[in-house]
């Protein structure tokens, strides 16, 4: 049931987008967690890289920020220090700096908030579920993966719904900026020099940048309660207040990363109930207990985000390898992810796994995921009402995945259901 790619004799080059367009490269990182905990990676776009594989070695250096640093960038490529200061958010930043601006909008994420959004997420699954099982086949991602956080996304950002898939179509343009199906800027086969202080380094950016300074202009002038953006928009205790590049940045990080993780995560649980009769039955039948750790288990079993890079700020040693200051080190999250030293039959999913010590969120470092408890109550409620509804739900053809070795997922899935 694990998507992997065809092709992964378990020696694929992971800086190379195309060995993630067919499945993640399972085998690659298994051969690694066995046999090389800390491989060299040689990349044509730049300086190479060291990558970290298993579960204990990733919850113990992302921790230490002190040692990796977010702050000189968080993706393979390299940047001149003016691009990262034009394009970077608060990922990019370490403690102190990332703790202030958390601080302004933790309280907005924190789980006794996002608990007050359920009624809100099951009516607006109950409305594309209608939709979608119109007709017995239908593409799943469009219709239902799609959906829910994109309108989710409008909530959040308090933006109006005529603007939802323009923004939906900007953030696919940032964060899959590999995959030729979402923008014609692809980020290793044409030349972006041009947009090198645009986030991800996509035209998409600069429309983001000007969307985003015109809703700061009119959230500043109507004085209204604005949601996240407000908070944001509102001074500190010393008075300062958020720079345009800052509060551009981060609506194009909430836009791009708090739509597509998701998106991803619940594409990933629909796979999995049509190739597997017996996920929905056990689902069908789920508790409440259940029904509360089912979520962290899709998530793990998604793992949208494959990986976070961080920066060497001093020489250090780890597994035999010398890794010298200024190095990049990559956090490979995906793989974590199947460890079998944490996770007993990693390559199954068990909805009553516990503990379940996923790190798709980031956990055991500073910048563990905001939108953490956002995401797994999307996937509750959107596969509650799913296998409410359904008879049986089945593949209808063949899925597609997306070219990316940073963000990714199912970007097309045909099912086929019954009612019940």
């Amino acid at each position: 049931m694990p998507i992997i790619n065809p092709d992964d004799d378990g020696f694929l080059n992971l800086s190379d987008h195309d060995s993630f367009a067919g499945g993640i490269p399972h085998n690659t990182f298994s051969r690694m967690r066995d046999e090389d905990p800390l491989p060299w990676t040689d990349f044509a776009g730049g300086r190479g890289f060291w990558s970290i594989v298993r579960h204990a070695d990733i919850l113990k250096m992302n921790r230490n920020f002190r040692l990796l640093s977010s702050a000189q960038g968080i993706r393979m490529e390299d940047q001149s220090h003016e691009e990262y200061l034009a394009r970077r958010t608060f990922q990019e930043t370490d403690p102190p700096d990332h703790t202030k601006t958390r601080i302004k909008v933790s309280k907005a994420f924190s789980k006794p908030v996002i608990a007050q959004f359920e009624d809100q997420i099951r009516s607006l699954c109950d409305e594309i579920l209608d939709a979608s099982f119109s007709s017995s086949e239908f593409d799943a991602v469009t219709h239902i993966a799609r959906q829910l956080p994109m309108r989710m996304l409008g909530q959040i950002l308090a933006v109006p719904d005529k603007d939802l898939e323009w923004l939906v179509k900007k953030g696919d343009e940032l964060i899959a900026n590999s995959d030729p199906d979402y923008t014609d800027h692809v980020i290793d086969q044409v030349d972006t020099d041009e947009f090198r202080l645009m986030p991800f380094r996509s035209p998409a950016g600069a429309e983001l940048y000007s969307y985003a300074r015109e809703l700061m202009d009119d959230r500043r002038a109507a004085g209204e309660d604005a949601g996240i953006m407000g908070m944001l928009l509102e001074p500190d205790e010393d008075g300062n207040t958020i720079s345009e590049d800052e509060f551009r940045n981060f609506f194009c990080l909430l836009v791009a990363a708090g739509n597509d993780t998701t998106r991803y995560s619940i594409a990933a649980s629909l796979h999995a109930l049509a190739n597997d009769a017996c996920l929905v039955a056990q689902l069908q039948q789920a508790d409440e207990k259940t029904w509360e750790m089912m979520p962290d288990e899709m998530i793990r079993w998604a793992s949208p985000t494959f990986h976070f890079r961080r920066t060497a700020l001093d020489d250090f040693e780890m597994h035999g390898k010398q890794v010298k200051k200024g190095d990049k080190v990559i956090l490979w999250f995906v793989s974590a992810n199947r460890d079998a030293d944490e996770f007993e039959r990693p390559f199954e999913i068990d909805i009553h796994r516990s503990p379940n010590r996923h790190v798709s969120f980031g956990q055991g470092g500073p910048h563990v995921c905001l939108g953490m408890w956002l995401a797994r109550l999307e996937v509750r409620v959107l596969m509650q009402e799913f296998v409410k509804r359904v008879k049986s739900v089945e593949q209808a053809g063949e899925i597609a995945c997306l070219r990316s070795n940073f963000v990714g997922g199912i970007k097309k899935l045909p099912l086929r259901i019954q009612l019940a």
